[in-house]
Parts: structure tokens; C-alpha cells; sequence
């Protein structure tokens, strides 16, 4: 079983920036991809970024694309997602998720095995 734990959520202001962290544990993953989501009050979930774990190879959505990244640190087995010039619709809890994706050569929006409690985003005008 994968156990997936997110942190660095909170309160900043718009046009800040903020880094959310997924520690992964239970097994390896070189041959998963990691994703985060996110999911406003009243809105259904939403693909933000994803990463595959071998190669670094990432995917963002069109609405995060240019101030999102996502990034791993292989040695500490943490997934990161540096928010940059934040917008008060970018509130919303973030989900941290793991999918095996073996030789699969694209990164996957959807069908995650794993998920973590979330975080909460918050944004402020």
C-alpha cells in the first residue's frame, strides 16, 4: 500500500507563492506517476500537474500551465508543486496521488490508485 501525506498548505496572499510537499512511503516508484489535484468548495476535482517518477517527464493543466511546477527529489521520495503568482481561484484542498504506470510513455491525468488527505489552499485578494 502506498501512503501518500501532503503539507505545506495555508493562507497567502494573491500573487504570492507557495510549495506543497507529498511524502511518499510503502514502496518504490520508479515506475509510478505522481499527481496532484485540487478540488474547490462546490467544484469537482480537477488535474493540476503529474510527474512521472523515472524520468521526470511532467504534465500541467492550461489554467496552472506557466505558474505551476511539479518536481521530485528521488533521494527523499517527495513530490513538490511550487505555486507561483497565486490567484484567488486557485482555493481549493490539494490531493497528492500515485498511479503505476510501468512502461506507460505519457504522463496520466486520471485514474490515480493512491491519494493523500489533502491540504488546504487558501488565497486571499
Amino acid at each position: 500500500q502506498v501512503q501518500l501525506v501532503e503539507s505545506g498548505g495555508g493562507l497567502v496572499q494573491a500573487g504570492g507563492s507557495l510549495r506543497l510537499s507529498c511524502a511518499a512511503s510503502g514502496r518504490t516508484f520508479w515506475n509510478y506517476a505522481m499527481g496532484w489535484f485540487r478540488q474547490a468548495p462546490g467544484k469537482e476535482r480537477e488535474f493540476v500537474g503529474a510527474i512521472r517518477w523515472s524520468d521526470g517527464t511532467t504534465s500541467h493543466a492550461d489554467s496552472v500551465k506557466g505558474r505551476f511546477t511539479i518536481s521530485r527529489d528521488n533521494a527523499k521520495n517527495v513530490v513538490y508543486l511550487q505555486m507561483n503568482s497565486l490567484k484567488p481561484e486557485d482555493t481549493a484542498i490539494y490531493y497528492c496521488a500515485a498511479k503505476a504506470v510501468g512502461t506507460t510513455w505519457y504522463v496520466p491525468r486520471n485514474g490515480y490508485d493512491y491519494w493523500g488527505q489533502g491540504t488546504q489552499v487558501t488565497v486571499s485578494s
